[in-house]
Formats: structure tokens, C-alpha cells, sequence
């Protein structure tokens, strides 16, 4: 009950069936099965401790990710971006057993080159085999949260806690072994490394890619014929634009799996007009959770909502002390699911809330009769203005359903009178010119008084995560000389 479980079985039923390509190297499933086994033998013979892998995208970072884990390794996925004392803190507390580097501190050091041919022989691996499966209860992934500020969260997974998403994927959307998998992003960000073991697993055909360009996803998904495609809504954006510049359509794509954050409703269109055959679903989810919702086009989800629990997750809202509340109410969203993460590997969370098996990360939510899930916001970014409690996501959501939005970010900022004032951040699309009479005159009747802002900022480079989400502390730290007001 591995993520590798299928690995073996694949490279003897379908040896020449494509497994993995990526920038022009590709391995069949009886090829790829060979190194992962022959350096999963290598890792095993490594000092106690995780396999701790600083490598830069791609195939190389691909195999010796799922060799860690055949081994009944800790693989930690490290980014190549860190600055170097922040690496240097992080490798100081996760201790690895064994650095996979191109740096001159690793202990087994590759070439930033290094592709996947040759790779068992650039890491000293022998003949042999991994013959025993690792315990579906050992860890195997250490992630890391892409924070703004501070030392990044290293979050804990156990092999079972995917094999059990991989099941319940599998039921949601029945990925198999005639699809082909497109993952265009970085490996370090958890969504594409779970389409790569999710592939893989399913017996699938996986096209990674090393850096994200719209033209080049274009290219690969109708050179490989790719039937599913993951991304987070900035990488989907942009693809999108690219096929209306061209008047293009990807016919081959059957199914786009979206997270990270919330689809912008006014892009419903341009995916169906771009995208025609492919169905679209989004997850809500988090680093300690994995999926808890998912939204998908064919089913009826509420606007605004996040959709209905995924298969094999159950749902309370709960006041602060563990009360369960009736429908309808708004309190923390708590999930149960086999999906859980097992510990954090670095740092902690003040908003991290245990109810027996239950956990919540601090979202606010409610239920509604259906079960659909609509999110209030988190408990974190609540802002107190005039005596009421306000989420600022709803005024975000509402913001973003404006043609000329496209994307928004409010904050409070400190009022003698009203303890919190409302900013809302604005990046205008292309060529838009908003006023603040209009963005008001847009939110009065969608929103009570006291949620609707009176200032508006205009940013010209939206600060976005490493994951592809607004990088909200870094908008806020544009206030007031580093954003333009809108008169």
C-alpha cells in the first residue's frame, strides 16, 4: 500500500506503455521500474533520516522522489528558491539522512543538467533491488508551505494518507490507465506532485514540464494527446489567454483538475470555449488535509460555494469549543478523512484545532441542506469594523465577479473610530479603468454596508505566492506609498 504500489506490476504487464516524459526525455513503465527500484537500494543503505532532495524541476527530481518512497524513505522536497539561510535553517531542523544537491554541501551531488538517462549511475546505485514494500504507515513526503514570511510549515504525510486519495480519485473521476496526465508545474508545490504519484499510480502517461509557458503546456498537451490536466487558477488563466490570442482549442483535454484557490467565476466561459469536451472540477483543500471539497461543472453547487465533501471525507461546523452547529450556522470547518497529514516536520500552527479525529486549519464555514460547503473566510484574516466581524474573502469573491477585476485583496487598515478600515486591493485587467464611485456602486447591492470598502488601491504587480496564490502579506506591506489610490 505504497505510492509506488503499482510500480512493479506496471513495468511487467505494460513494459512498453509510456509512464513519464519530460522536455524530450520520456521512460516506459518497464523502464522507469529498473532505477526506481535500483535507487530506492541505494537510498535504503543511507544514515538514518529523510532523503532530503534541493534539485531543480524535472524528471531527475521525479524518480528520485518516488525512489525515496519505494524505500521507505522520508522524502523532503526542499525549494531551489530558498534563500540560502533560510535552506540552511530548514536543513539544520529536518536533519536528513542523506542531501541530494547540486550545491557543493550534498552528499550525493547531481548536475543541474541531469536528465533522466544515466541518472542510477549519477547516484551510485548498484544492482540490486528494493524487493519489500515500505509500511503504508510510514511517512514519505515532507511538503512545505510556500509562506510569505517566517520559516516555511514542513508538513508530515504517510504513504496510506495518498494510496487512500488515490482510491477516492479514482471513484471521483476515474483516471486510469488510458489517460495522459499533464503536470505542468513545480514539483514543489504538493498538487503536481501528487498528479505525477496519482499518474503513475493509475498507470497513466505523465508529461511534466520543467518551467510553466502557456505556449509550451499548448504544445505538450496535443503532442502527447493529453486527456487531464492539473493547475492552480493563475497557471490555468494564463493558458487560457494564450488559446484566445491564437484562437486556439484543446479538444484532447477531458478533464482539468483545478486548486490552490478559487476559480474566478467570469473564466467559466473561456474554458468552455477553449477547453470544449473537458469537464472542470476544483478542490478545497489544505497542506494538513488534502482534499476536502470538490466543486465539479456537472453537479449543482451554489454559487459561491466550494462544493459538496470529496469521496471519503466527512464535514462538522463547530463552535470554539467543539459544539457541533446546525445547519446553516457558520463556525470552524473541521474534516475527518483517511486523507489527514501525521505531524509537521517544521514549525507549527496556532490555527490548527483537533476535535477527536477531526482537525480544521482555522476556515470559517457552513453547510447547507445538500452538504455543500460555502467558506466564510479564515478565522485568521477576520477584521473588526464598526463592532461586526467581517471575512474579507466574501468582498473578494464579490470583487472578482467584476469584469474589469482581476484579482482583489482586502484588508483592514488601523481607523481611531472604527478599529479596522476597509482597502481594497485591485489588480484592473488589461486596459480596465475603474472609479471608486463604480466598484461601489457594484458592491451595494451585494453586500451589507459595513462590508463595502471606501478606499480602493490599484497594485501594479500583484504579489503572488510560489504556489500561485496572493501573497497577502506582501500586498498588505504596499500600503500606503507602494499602491496607487483609485479616485
Amino acid at each position: 500500500m505504497s505510492i509506488t504500489r503499482h510500480l512493479a506490476r506496471h513495468g511487467a504487464e505494460r513494459p512498453d506503455a509510456p509512464a513519464l516524459t519530460c522536455e524530450g526525455e520520456s521512460l516506459t513503465y518497464g523502464a522507469l521500474a529498473a532505477p526506481v527500484q535500483r535507487i530506492a537500494a541505494r537510498f535504503g543503505d543511507a544514515p538514518d533520516g529523510g532523503i532530503a532532495l534541493d534539485l531543480p524541476n524535472g524528471g531527475a527530481l521525479a524518480v528520485l522522489f518516488l525512489a525515496a518512497a519505494h524505500a521507505g524513505r522520508e522524502g523532503q522536497v526542499l525549494d531551489p528558491a530558498w534563500p540560502a539561510g533560510q535552506r540552511a535553517d530548514i536543513l539544520a531542523r529536518i536533519r536528513p539522512g542523506l542531501l541530494v544537491s547540486c550545491g557543493a554541501d550534498a552528499d550525493v551531488r547531481l548536475s543541474p543538467a541531469q536528465g533522466l538517462a544515466g541518472l542510477a549511475e549519477a547516484m551510485g546505485a548498484g544492482a540490486d533491488a528494493v524487493k519489500q514494500p515500505p509500511d503504508p504507515d510510514l511517512p514519505f513526503y515532507v511538503g512545505f508551505t510556500s509562506g510569505s514570511t517566517g520559516l516555511p510549515k514542513g508538513y508530515r504525510r504517510t504513504h496510506r494518507s495518498w494510496t487512500e486519495s488515490f482510491d477516492a480519485d479514482t471513484r471521483e473521476f476515474g483516471i486510469g490507465p488510458g489517460d495522459v496526465v499533464l503536470a505542468p508545474g513545480a514539483l514543489t508545490h504538493s498538487l503536481f506532485l501528487y498528479a505525477l504519484a496519482r499518474g503513475l499510480d493509475a498507470g497513466a502517461h505523465v508529461i511534466l514540464s520543467k518551467t510553466f509557458r502557456p505556449r509550451a503546456v499548448a504544445d505538450l498537451a496535443r503532442r502527447h494527446k493529453a486527456s487531464v490536466l492539473y493547475g492552480v487558477p493563475t497557471q490555468l488563466a494564463l493558458l487560457l489567454d494564450h488559446l484566445a490570442a491564437e484562437g486556439a482549442r484543446l479538444d484532447g483535454i477531458r478533464l482539468v483538475l483545478c486548486s490552490g484557490a478559487k476559480w474566478p467565476a467570469g473564466r467559466k466561459a473561456l474554458l468552455s470555449s477553449h477547453l470544449p469536451k473537458a469537464g472542470f472540477a476544483e478542490f478545497y483543500g489544505a497542506s494538513e488535509l488534502s482534499f476536502i471539497t470538490v466543486a465539479k461543472g456537472e453537479e449543482p453547487v451554489p454559487e459561491g460555494s466550494v462544493g459538496r465533501a470529496f469521496d471519503g471525507v466527512r464535514l462538522a461546523i463547530r463552535d470554539r469549543v467543539g459544539r457541533r452547529l446546525p445547519m446553516g450556522r457558520t463556525g470552524l470547518v473541521f474534516v475527518e478523512s483517511p486523507f489527514l497529514f501525521l505531524d509537521y516536520a517544521t514549525g507549527d500552527s496556532e490555527d490548527l484545532l483537533r476535535h477527536a479525529a477531526e482537525i480544521s486549519v482555522g476556515d470559517m464555514g457552513r453547510l447547507d441542506a445538500a452538504g455543500f460547503l460555502t467558506l466564510a473566510g479564515r478565522a485568521k484574516r477576520m477584521i473588526v469594523t464598526s463592532g461586526k466581524n467581517l471575512y474579507p474573502e466574501e468582498v473578494e469573491r464579490q470583487l472578482e465577479l467584476h469584469p474589469a477585476i482581476a484579482a482583489a485583496a482586502v484588508m483592514g487598515v488601523p481607523d481611531g473610530k472604527r478599529g479596522e478600515r476597509l482597502v481594497a486591493f485591485l489588480q484592473p485587467e488589461d486596459g480596465a479603468e475603474l472609479t471608486r464611485a463604480d466598484l461601489v456602486a457594484w458592491l451595494r447591492p451585494r453586500l451589507a454596508l459595513f462590508k463595502v470598502p471606501r478606499l480602493y488601491a490599484r497594485v501594479a504587480r500583484w504579489p503572488l505566492t510560489a504556489s500561485g496564490k496572493t501573497d497577502f502579506a506582501a500586498v498588505a506591506r504596499l500600503w500606503p506609498n507602494d499602491c496607487e489610490l483609485i479616485p
